[in-house]
């Protein structure tokens, strides 16, 4: 029912930083939790941070605490993603998500709306 588009990613140093931006179309915005995961080359994607729509503040994996902040943006349908700090290690593709659940679900598996991707490179 909603459409999802990334982007903003791009080549960084380590220490550098980059805002994501995702932009939704087709659906009402401010019913649907919102994620963003990421996938590295041969590895599993992961969740990285959340924004529910019953309320509450953004909700971070451990390893972005304190270096990504989430926000949304329901007048203009938009979430962002405010990435700090960066390391080599947050290199991979970064995934915008939608559900309608509101149970703070980290589980891809919960998201039935995804976007494309945008790719993030962080150099040493």
């Amino acid at each position: 029912q909603v459409q999802l588009a990334e982007s903003g990613g791009g080549l960084v140093q380590a220490g550098g930083s980059l805002s994501l931006s995702c932009a939704a179309s087709g659906g009402a915005f401010r019913w649907y939790t919102l994620g963003w995961f990421r996938q590295a080359p041969g590895k599993e994607r992961e969740y990285v941070a959340s924004i529910r729509w019953g309320g509450g503040g953004a909700a971070y994996t451990d390893s972005v605490k304190g270096r990504f902040t989430a926000s949304r943006d329901n007048v203009k349908s938009m979430m962002y993603l405010q990435m700090n700090s960066l390391r080599p290690e947050d290199t991979a593709v970064y995934y915008c998500a939608a559900t309608m659940q509101d149970t703070g679900s980290t589980w891809e598996a919960d998201y039935p709306y995804w976007g494309q991707g945008t790719q993030v490179t962080v150099s040493s």
